[in-house]
């Protein structure tokens, strides 16, 4: 019931989009990631697993779309209107992740945008509208993003829309091949109630 009542969702400003990602787009998907992987191995999630393998598209696609039915995640991937192009193309991917309802009603959000784009207001501007829907649709109260302490252009992003930083966590995630810290930065829907994509437009979006 609650799957159902979440997802799927397509978000909108200006000439960006997030919508679901798609088994029909992995060869699009494919291409701007094989473009980037300098750009985000050093970020990348990685099986601690011996001899573990993170999974193909497709295995992706499905498994995030069975954690979507399940109302503990939303898919998407990061669109923008292009000159040239009938229809919008894929600069990134950002999913919200580890839902939790009940009494915590919180949620996890990661997000990788393509290095071609970066600089131009993608990645918070993304971020702002995936974190005002989590909190004014479907009524969640704290939205969390956990960042390598040397991943300087995602530290900027939280910076800019002004996510409280939580501290250090020791080995908190399997990132590139070894267990990497993390800093915490966090936001709850009090702090931000006249939504967080507002306050970043009207403040930082036109900025460089």
């Amino acid at each position: 019931m609650w799957g159902s009542a979440i997802w799927p969702v397509t978000l909108e400003h200006g000439d960006l989009a997030l919508r679901p990602i798609r088994y029909r787009d992995r060869r699009e998907w494919t291409e701007v990631r094989s473009r980037n992987t300098d750009w985000l191995a050093p970020w990348e999630a990685s099986n601690p697993a011996p001899g573990g393998h993170l999974p193909n598209y497709r295995q992706m696609v499905a498994s995030l779309n069975e954690q979507a039915r399940h109302a503990s995640a939303l898919p998407f991937v990061i669109t923008e209107r292009t000159p040239g192009f009938r229809e919008p193309r894929i600069v990134g991917q950002l999913t919200v992740s580890s839902i939790v309802w009940g009494s915590a009603m919180m949620a996890t959000l990661g997000y990788w945008v393509d290095q071609a784009r970066a600089g131009h207001g993608i990645a918070p501007t993304a971020v702002a509208m995936a974190t005002d829907h989590c909190f004014r649709t479907l009524g969640l109260h704290r939205m969390e993003i956990n960042i390598r302490p040397e991943n300087a252009p995602s530290l900027r992003v939280v910076e800019k829309l002004g996510f409280r930083d939580e501290g250090h966590r020791e080995r908190f995630l399997h990132i590139n091949g070894e267990w990497a810290d993390h800093r915490t930065f966090a936001l709850t829907s009090e702090e931000v109630p006249e939504g967080i994509l507002a306050r970043w437009v009207r403040g930082g979006a036109a900025s460089p």
